[in-house]
């Protein structure tokens, strides 16, 4: 490399490093437009449009009006990675935000820590996000399947005792993470007695679910715990139900969506149990004033009800407003003070950006899908879960002991 290359390569990475001289802040937003998860896309999408529009409505963010320049990762971890070196090095965004895949998350925010900016995962809940591939510049508002699988297992140990599991598991970062978290909290990390069956990712077909079904059903299991997401969640779930699965064992996901659940169906959905941090209806159920708000404006604005990961986008950036204005600046190093050990309420109870794992410690509610009839009876047909069980964020998260132990045994040191 000579010495003009040299001194290029360093003033780029200077020029990416400073904050935004513009008229307005610019935000990236990496998102799935298409591929397995398009549909919490879509969700992303507007929820981003919402909270950009309410806030340029407010004066903007430091009288700088909020712009979003939108890249399409189609779940792709490369595609992804390649979107984030372009929106800083040619769009000069201030911020990324986005992904409904946490390898993607994951690649992206590597890439962006590179080039100096922060990247706040949304929809990501393997534990590696924040754990064993931490960093400083990377933000995850939404649980990891540790505080997922703590509150779900909790549930699950509770009230149906010493059951058999069965898993069909995503055969990726996500899926994997979420089942050892769910064996650790259900007490079935014995495989023989608790099996399991992988369906591929990205690219499981019909006969893939088929086949890991079919293994789950000669199994005898009590408990068919459906370790996917997004379209793959759909799919077997409506195998399950042309087998006559729910008439022979529990159904039960570790995460879930109003947009999965539309989907699938209320017929299909019934009695289903979960978790998630936000849904719409949770907000009237626990009375969280903010979180109606957020709902009405969401719902007169769209014609539909806003999902979990729409809750976790318009909380994202808000947020970032939030500590834009507190440090008075949009200076990556200067937000990453400002935002870890932060505690603030905004569409649900107290929420904490943990300063050592930047982990967000929020409560995590386990659901039941009710009835058809009082499904179909909201205008909307939308009125799918009631919470049935919750678990707060500083008890359902890892400790720092156990976050450490994951770090040391990915070869990484004990902090970010």
């Amino acid at each position: 490399m000579n010495k003009k290359t040299i001194l290029f390569a360093g003033f780029l990475l200077l020029v990416c490093s400073l904050p935004s001289w513009a008229d307005s802040i610019k935000l990236g937003f990496n998102y799935p437009q298409t591929g397995r998860y398009k549909d919490l896309g879509l969700q992303q999408r507007l929820a981003a449009f919402l909270a950009v529009e309410e806030i340029n409505s407010a004066g903007g963010i430091l009288g700088k009006d909020v712009e979003l320049v939108i890249r399409n990762t189609a779940g792709s971890p490369e595609r992804g990675v390649a979107n984030t070196r372009e929106l800083i090095t040619q769009e000069n965004v201030d911020m990324l935000f986005g992904g409904a895949s946490s390898a993607v998350a994951i690649a992206s925010g590597k890439a962006a820590k590179e080039l100096g900016r922060l990247y706040f995962g949304t929809t990501t809940s393997a534990n590696a996000t924040t754990g064993s591939e931490g960093h400083d510049h990377m933000f995850r508002e939404y649980p990891n399947a540790w505080m997922t699988g703590n509150a779900l297992g909790s549930y699950l140990t509770e009230t149906f005792g010493d059951a058999k599991y069965f898993y069909v598991t995503a055969d990726y970062t996500w899926g994997k993470s979420s089942e050892a978290s769910l064996r650790n909290f259900t007490n079935t990390s014995d495989t023989e007695a608790h099996p399991n069956a992988l369906t591929p990712f990205p690219g499981a077909f019909i006969r893939d679910f088929q086949k890991a079904l079919s293994a789950a059903e000669a199994s005898g299991a009590d408990i068919l715990m459906l370790v996917l997401f997004g379209d793959d969640l759909v799919r077997a779930l409506n195998v399950a139900h042309d087998m006559g699965l729910k008439d022979k064992m529990k159904i039960v996901s570790p995460n879930i969506s109003l947009g999965i659940a539309h989907n699938v169906g209320a017929t299909i959905m019934e009695d289903l149990i979960s978790t998630t941090p936000w849904e719409w209806m949770i907000p009237y159920q626990l009375d969280y004033e903010r979180g109606q708000q957020f709902v009405e404006a969401f719902t007169e604005e769209y014609g539909l009800r806003p999902t979990s990961t729409a809750a976790t986008t318009y909380g994202i950036i808000y947020q970032y407003k939030d500590a834009v204005e507190r440090a008075g600046t949009t200076d990556t190093q200067a937000l990453i003070r400002a935002l870890e050990g932060y505690e603030y309420t905004l569409l649900k109870d107290r929420q904490q950006w943990r300063a050592f794992d930047h982990q967000n410690l929020q409560t995590i509610y386990v659901v039941r899908s009710k009835k058809r009839e009082q499904v179909i009876s909201d205008p909307l047909r939308s009125d799918f879960f009631e919470v049935v069980g919750s678990l707060e964020g500083e008890k359902a998260a890892q400790t720092l002991t156990e976050w450490r132990a994951e770090r040391a045994a990915a070869n990484k040191p004990p902090y970010l």
